[in-house]
């Protein structure tokens, strides 16, 4: 099965309808996939990376390995309530707190602000795209998602160290995400991430060529009213790598009131004698306009037709 990738640069070029319908199709049929040439520099994204795996290596890894987590699975106790992930969580927008991280370095910090900025402006970027798509203003998502501060944006920073028993415990457990746009920069070589799609579980391979992939959250499937899927994953354990996740969520902001886009809805509260008498007269014509009548009809005065 075949994980769509969308060539960013084709955007704006000769082959926008084509590249945005692949997108389409992507967020409708998969909720799931993989950018390239996009606009995220390089050198940064690589740099992120070290810096999470040193900052795991100094910081992290003696802390999980004498976790309950790892006593459990020695003892052979272990539970399908725990996840196999040594994570923290920085929030970027509306306000950071990634100076209140006492043992990151300063240079994490000035790094991974500017993959944010950078990140940010492509969920940007994605978010109209998608409103596009979808044949809503432009700004629709946002706008959606942006309450009284704009919308929220935070990074789960985790890794996945190796499990000496990767049958018995997930990395991370079967789950949606609840937010919107996520974006990943994942492992070069480890796998484990996986996506449930037409009744069977998709790997994901590690990204190469500098990929970032992309799934869309429960949010978006609400504003949709159920176009864009919010698709099922989890995390595999492995025993011989220790995978790399830098996920980072633009989201509605806390206070966004998240409701499916009117233009997308089915009209509703009608009759079916006020739905035929349009019918009549449309019967032959395209049935997205009757349609549109009809909203107009149970959200104005309903003696019109009568």
């Amino acid at each position: 099965m075949e994980i769509p990738v969308i060539d960013f640069k084709k955007i704006e070029g000769e082959s926008r309808k084509e590249t945005l319908s692949l997108l389409h199709q992507a967020c409708e049929k998969w909720g799931f996939f993989m950018i390239e040439n996009h606009s995220i520099d390089v050198e940064l994204m690589v740099k992120v990376k070290a810096l999470v795996n040193q900052h795991y290596e100094q910081n992290m890894k003696g802390r999980f390995y004498n976790s309950d987590v790892v006593k459990s699975l020695v003892d052979k106790e272990i539970t399908r309530n725990v996840d196999w992930e040594s994570a923290f969580f920085i929030w970027h927008r509306p306000v950071s707190n990634i100076n209140q991280f006492a043992n990151l370095p300063m240079d994490f910090q000035k790094t991974m602000d500017e993959y944010i900025d950078q990140l940010i402006k492509l969920a940007e970027t994605f978010s109209e795209l998608m409103s596009e798509n979808l044949g809503l203003e432009k700004s629709f998502i946002k706008q959606a998602f942006s309450g009284s501060k704009g919308p929220s944006v935070g990074t789960k920073v985790a890794k996945y160290p190796r499990c000496p028993r990767p049958e018995q415990v997930r990395g991370l457990r079967e789950h949606t995400d609840a937010g919107g746009i996520i974006l990943l920069l994942q492992d070069d070589e480890v796998p484990g991430l996986e996506f449930f799609k037409d009744g069977e579980w998709v790997e994901i391979p590690p990204s190469k060529n500098n990929r970032i992939f992309v799934n869309t959250g429960d949010q978006l499937e609400v504003l949709s009213n159920g176009i864009y899927k919010s698709a099922l994953h989890r995390v595999m354990t492995d025993k011989n790598g220790s995978r790399l996740s830098i996920a980072t969520f633009y989201n509605p902001a806390g206070d966004a009131i998240i409701s499916p886009a009117s233009k997308l809805l089915y009209p509703g509260g009608f009759s079916f004698q006020e739905y035929l008498k349009i019918y009549a007269e449309t019967k032959f014509a395209d049935k997205a306009p009757r349609l549109e009548s009809m909203k107009k009809l149970t959200n104005g005065p309903r003696d019109l037709l009568m």
